[in-house]
C-alpha cells in the first residue's frame, strides 16, 4: 500500500514540495496524500492559479476547515494555522503519514497530540525527486542552455582580454572576477535561469581559492581562471551547473599536465556512468586516474585528515529542484543510479605550488548509459 504523505511549507524553499506542486508559491501550504489523493489546503489567493496549474490537485480551501470561526475566538495566527491542519488531515482520513526531516515541530506536535503518527522519511521524498517529471527536464534543460550562453559570454571576455604584463584588461578596463560574473548573470538573467552572486569566477594560480570560495579581484594573465555557474529556471525551480578552466595567455607545461589528467578522469567517469552503478564507484574511477599521477584523495588521505590539495572533494553530485541533491558521487554514494538521475560530474586536482583545474558536465543518466547536457562546450584551456 502507498503510504500517506505530508508535507508542509512554500514551494520555493521545499523541493520536496515543489516537485508535487510545480507552481512558485511563497506563502506555506499544507499538502496531503492518502489512497491515492492528493489534496493541498488553499485559499482563494491561489485556487485558481493551482486548478489551471495542476488540475489533478484536490483543493480544500481554508473557510471549508472553519477558518471564519476559529478567526472568531480570537486565537494568534500560528493557531490557526496548526488548527486548520489537524482538521485537513481528519477531513483526508489520514491517521499516520510519512514527512520530510524538516517537517515543522509545531505542527508535528500538534497533529501527534491528535492522534496522528508521524514518521521523517527522507528516503521516499528523495527517491520521487530523482525521477523527474517531464517539467522538470524541460526547465533543466533552459537552465543548462542559459549557462552555455553565459560560459561562452565569460570565454569571450578572457579571449578579447588584452594582456598588459601580468593584468587582463578590457575595453580599458582592468578585469577582476567581479566584471565576469556580472556578466554572467547577467546573460542568465536574460534567459530566464538567473545565477546565484556566489557563483565563482576564480584565479586557480600557486596557493589557488579552494572550496566554495567565489572568488574577487583583478584575474591574472598565464593563470588558470576556474568559472563554475549554476542557474536556477525561473519557471521550474530547476538547476543546472557546469565549470570550466581557462588560461588566457602563455600556458605552462605543469598546468597543462594537470588540465590533461583532470580530462581523463572526467573522461573515464563520464564513460562509466549508466544505471545500476553507485556514486561511491564512479568516484573510484576517478581516484584511480589520480592516484595514478601521485595525486592524494579521499582513498589515500588519513583517517581524520582534512586534504586542500590533489583530488580534495567528491566527484559530483545529483541536480534538480536543488544545486547539491541526491545522489552522492563520492565515498558516501552507495546507492546505484538509476535512468532518470540528473548528475554533475565534476573532477579536479590541486598542487598548491602551482595551481588547481576543475572541469563539470551535466548529464542525464539514460537506460543505455548517459547523456551530456552541457558536453557541448569545449574544455581547451585556452578560451
Amino acid at each position: 500500500m502507498t503510504p500517506n504523505v505530508l508535507i508542509w511549507g512554500d514551494t520555493e524553499t521545499s523541493p520536496e514540495l515543489r516537485h508535487e506542486v510545480p507552481l512558485a508559491i511563497g506563502d506555506p501550504f499544507l499538502y496531503l496524500e492518502s489512497n491515492g489523493r492528493r489534496v493541498v489546503v488553499t485559499s482563494a489567493l491561489e485556487e485558481s492559479r493551482i486548478a489551471q496549474g495542476v488540475p489533478d490537485l484536490e483543493r480544500l480551501l481554508l473557510d471549508e476547515l472553519g477558518r471564519d470561526e476559529l478567526v472568531a475566538t480570537g486565537r494568534p495566527a500560528l493557531e490557526v494555522e496548526l488548527e486548520l491542519s489537524v482538521r485537513a488531515a481528519d477531513r483526508v482520513g489520514i491517521q499516520q503519514a510519512l514527512v520530510p526531516t524538516d517537517f515543522p515541530i509545531a505542527l508535528a506536535d500538534r497533529l501527534r497530540d491528535h492522534g496522528v503518527q508521524l514518521t521523517p522519511d527522507a528516503s521516499i521524498f528523495t527517491e520521487r525527486r530523482r525521477r523527474k517529471t517531464a517539467a522538470e527536464m524541460a526547465g533543466i534543460r533552459r537552465a543548462t542552455d542559459a549557462g552555455l550562453a553565459a560560459m561562452g559570454e565569460a570565454a569571450t571576455m578572457l579571449r578579447n582580454a588584452e594582456i598588459r604584463g601580468e593584468e587582463l584588461w578590457l575595453d580599458d578596463e582592468q578585469l577582476t572576477s567581479e566584471l565576469v560574473r556580472a556578466r554572467i548573470r547577467e546573460v542568465c538573467n536574460r534567459e530566464g535561469a538567473p545565477a546565484p552572486a556566489d557563483i565563482m569566477v576564480k584565479p586557480m594560480g600557486p596557493e589557488p581559492q579552494i572550496g566554495h570560495q567565489p572568488g574577487s579581484g583583478p584575474l591574472s594573465a598565464h593563470v588558470p581562471i576556474l568559472i563554475d555557474l549554476w542557474p536556477c529556471d525561473e519557471g521550474s525551480g530547476c538547476w543546472s551547473d557546469m565549470t570550466r578552466t581557462f588560461v588566457r595567455g602563455d600556458i605552462s607545461d605543469r598546468i597543462a599536465e594537470l588540465h590533461a589528467l583532470v580530462l581523463t578522469a572526467h573522461q573515464q567517469s563520464c564513460a562509466a556512468v549508466r544505471p545500476g552503478v553507485s556514486g561511491v564507484e564512479l568516484y573510484g574511477v576517478a581516484c584511480e586516474v589520480f592516484e595514478a599521477a601521485g595525486h592524494p584523495t579521499g582513498r589515500t588521505k588519513r583517517a581524520g585528515e582534512t586534504l586542500r590539495e590533489g583530488f580534495y572533494h567528491g566527484l559530483g553530485h545529483g541536480v534538480g529542484l536543488q544545486v547539491h541533491e541526491a545522489p552522492s558521487l563520492g565515498r558516501s554514494g552507495s546507492e546505484p543510479l538509476i535512468a532518470g538521475d540528473v548528475i554533475a560530474v565534476e573532477p579536479g586536482t590541486v598542487v598548491r605550488a602551482i595551481g588547481g583545474v576543475r572541469v563539470e558536465d551535466l548529464l542525464v543518466v539514460t537506460e543505455a548509459g548517459a547523456e551530456s547536457l552541457t558536453g557541448t562546450f569545449p574544455y581547451a584551456l585556452a578560451p
